[in-house]
């Protein structure tokens, strides 16, 4: 998948928006999929590329979140942390297994099949650039951001 398009998808997302990847043509797109909103580890994330979210705005970067969260869980997890990008809603896992993030994982010995936290960087062609799987939320959004910028620099 590295270094190769995207399949355009759309999907529903907060604020009353359907996300289209061709509509976002011209600037580079975060995708990160975390298993569950209002969850220790996603909240932690979620508050990080928050936080950085007007440096990745200087670099023409656009992120999104992504979970199988109903839209209504979603528009409470982004008020209550005032986020200033979209979350989208993937119930079907339609993007989840575009993107090959539906993972058997283990909790109290229950086996199940749920979301690895995975973040993608995709281009302003289209083109995904960066993967980073099995992710550990300390960190990670910063090292996102370094790329992202790195990217826009050579653009």
């Amino acid at each position: 998948m590295l270094n190769q398009p995207i399949n355009n998808f759309t999907a529903a997302a907060t604020s009353d928006t359907s996300i289209q990847l061709a509509d976002l043509a011209g600037q580079h797109v975060v995708l990160y999929f975390y298993p569950k909103d209002n969850t220790p580890g996603c909240t932690t994330e979620s508050q990080d590329f928050r936080d950085l979210h007007e440096q990745f705005t200087a670099a023409n970067t656009l992120i999104l979140g992504v979970s199988r969260d109903t839209l209504r869980v979603h528009e409470n997890f982004k008020a209550k942390h005032s986020f200033p990008f979209e979350l989208i809603s993937d119930t079907e896992e339609a993007l989840c297994r575009q993107f090959d993030v539906i993972k058997l994982k283990k909790l109290y010995g229950k086996e199940y099949l749920g979301i690895e936290r995975s973040t993608f960087l995709i281009d302003q062609a289209g083109v995904l650039r960066r993967e980073w799987r099995k992710v550990k939320v300390a960190g990670h959004a910063a090292e996102v951001l370094a790329a992202a910028q790195a990217l826009h620099a050579n653009n």
